[in-house]
């Protein structure tokens, strides 16, 4: 298991007031939460992938891309 550092961050305590009691209530801890929501940013940072790159640059040419379903498109456009 890699090796875990802590974060310290300071906010206002009605918003960690607030993160705890909805971390608790979903009975989840608070830190598997910000976890999951730094991956959750860092995932939207990234570039995108090579088929939205492609679809982008059809649309730019004017070209219109079809897919067989909803869901197929977000799989190719890897959301």
């Amino acid at each position: 298991m890699p090796k875990e550092v802590q974060m310290s961050i300071k906010m206002e305590p009605e918003l960690h007031e607030q993160f705890m009691a909805a971390a608790a209530a979903m009975h989840r801890p608070a830190a598997q939460i910000v976890r999951e929501l730094m991956r959750s940013y860092i995932a939207h940072q990234e570039l995108p992938n090579a088929e939205t790159i492609a679809a982008i640059e059809a649309v730019e040419r004017g070209e219109v891309n079809t897919y067989a379903s909803t869901n197929d498109f977000y799989n190719k456009m890897g959301i």
